[in-house]
């Protein structure tokens, strides 16, 4: 969720409704600049209202990266837009691929969130071998990735392998088809 206070765009990371002995209810908030990335804690009474801050949500595709650079086109008005590669987050611009399409979060007009597909299908570059007289509950190895990302994987993926992983943290989903 997105509001706005104090004439910014803050996204809640946290919220917590806490009821004291005395006084009134009321709800203790973590908010993120949407901007400049700082953090602020904030409390609302129950009985105050806030609004939410409706956002554009629209297709885009992911071109190419130039440096420190990151190109996107819109889907409808083929406009193509440069973005900072820290906009997108360093652990999740490693998963950005040609042609992808991302959901790209705008605010009058200006991007200010990107979401990636849950999945992406990439390959095994490097995996440690198997270890003999491992039990199955702990035989996880670790794989690197071709976009050289570490992660766990079951010992039966070898080197070569094309397996789905969660863009969120990296984890391995399954073998691809």
């Amino acid at each position: 969720m997105v509001i706005e206070l104090n004439n910014q765009l803050w996204s809640v990371v946290k919220t917590q409704s806490v009821k004291p002995g005395k006084g009134g209810t009321y709800n203790q908030c973590e908010l993120k600049n949407v901007m400049t990335g700082g953090k602020l804690n904030e409390r609302f009474r129950a009985s105050e209202a806030v609004d939410e801050v409706q956002l554009e949500k629209r297709d885009f595709q992911y071109l190419f990266a130039n440096a420190d650079m990151l190109t996107f086109m819109d889907n409808q008005s083929y406009d193509q837009i440069e973005l900072e590669a820290d906009f997108v987050g360093e652990d999740r611009v490693k998963f950005l691929q040609d042609g992808m399409k991302v959901i790209m979060q705008l605010h009058e007009g200006r991007p200010i969130g990107i979401s990636l597909p849950q999945t992406v299908v990439l390959q095994i570059v490097e995996a440690d071998p198997v270890t003999k007289g491992q039990t199955a509950a702990s035989s996880y190895k670790t794989a690197i990735l071709e976009n050289g990302v570490r992660t766990q994987v079951p010992p039966f993926i070898e080197t070569g392998t094309k397996v789905i992983v969660n863009t969120d943290d990296g984890s391995y989903i399954k073998r691809a088809e």
